[in-house]
């Protein structure tokens, strides 16, 4: 061997150069990938974009539907490993503590730009209701009502903190839990007739173009400035990056935008596409996000993970 260059080893009489290897396999324990999803078509299609790259990659997926308290929970008890919806800073008071504990990983921003807060019908509006703090003098016309989504998420949660704090004259108004199919239907069935509701909106979601809908001004205090302008952050258990780190690189990737998420949503609600469907469709019609989201990722067996996935999308090149 004393003829042999540095950059060369010879084991079992084949001659490695300089040329990287491939990567290492992914580890057994991390080759399924076990998402919280909490009923809100956005999350439903961020994940079923994910899982779609995913499997693309050679993983297996679960998903399954919970309480945002029970996502988190999850995450903590090691039941679930990733969570996409984590709207900041409206959830605060449910993440932060799992967060600080280090029992959940905040790992980066999938969306920027995206608001949450009470909104009314664009006729409710016009009518004079701009700000929340017009609301209560109109208390008979809403039914002393404010719609919300699903019992125990953040929205209801600061809802019902404006009704404790008796903020705006809202002490004596009652929250509607329901969940987002139940208030959309609400919001159709009042809208045909121009009855009066307030309820939970937020963008990115259909119900932005499929209802001509305004936000309130004036609850900056609760839902937290520009009309509740969020940012939506990428949640896993506490140290499922570090154990898992190929799909720690592709979730510290992927950067979602309105857009997208109104498109792949409009597809679902609308058109009553399964998520997955639509998700694959979306991806196959822009198949340019591939190459940022897999940069640095592998297949679980270390090859590269961009040809892969498009193979398996069916994307040619």
């Amino acid at each position: 061997m004393a003829n042999m260059t540095p950059t060369k080893l010879m084991i079992g009489g084949l001659m490695f150069g300089a040329a990287p290897l491939a990567m290492a396999e992914v580890p057994q324990d991390c080759q399924t990938v076990r998402f919280a999803e909490v009923g809100w078509t956005d999350i439903t299609a961020t994940t079923a974009l994910t899982s779609e790259v995913l499997e693309g990659l050679g993983y297996e997926t679960t998903s399954d539907t919970v309480s945002v308290p029970i996502a988190y929970a999850g995450m903590k008890n090691g039941d679930f490993d990733v969570f996409l919806g984590n709207w900041m800073p409206s959830m605060a008071s449910i993440s932060d503590p799992y967060i600080e504990k280090g029992q959940v990983d905040r790992t980066g921003a999938n969306l920027e730009g995206a608001k949450y807060t009470l909104a009314v019908p664009q006729y409710v509006y016009d009518a004079g209701v701009t700000s929340v703090a017009d609301l209560d003098s109109h208390a008979e016309k809403f039914g002393q009502r404010l719609f919300g989504i699903e019992a125990g998420n953040d929205g209801n949660m600061i809802i019902q903190d404006m009704i404790d704090d008796d903020a705006f004259g809202l002490g004596d108004w009652q929250l509607i839990d329901s969940s987002e199919a139940g208030m959309l239907a609400e919001l159709k069935s009042r809208a045909s007739s121009k009855d009066w509701m307030v309820f939970l909106g937020w963008e990115p979601h259909p119900m932005n173009t499929n209802f001509d809908i305004a936000y309130l001004e004036g609850a900056d205090d609760y839902f937290g400035p520009d009309l509740g302008g969020a940012t939506v952050y990428t949640n896993t258990r506490g140290g499922y990056i570090e154990e898992c780190s190929n799909v720690g690189t592709l979730l510290n990737n992927l950067q979602f935008t309105l857009s997208m998420e109104n498109q792949i949503m409009g597809a679902i609600m609308d058109d009553g596409q399964d998520p997955r469907d639509a998700a694959q469709q979306w991806l196959q019609n822009h198949p340019d996000v591939l190459g940022q989201w897999l940069e640095g990722v592998t297949t679980v067996d270390g090859k590269p993970g961009l040809p892969a996935v498009k193979e398996s999308l069916g994307i040619s090149d």
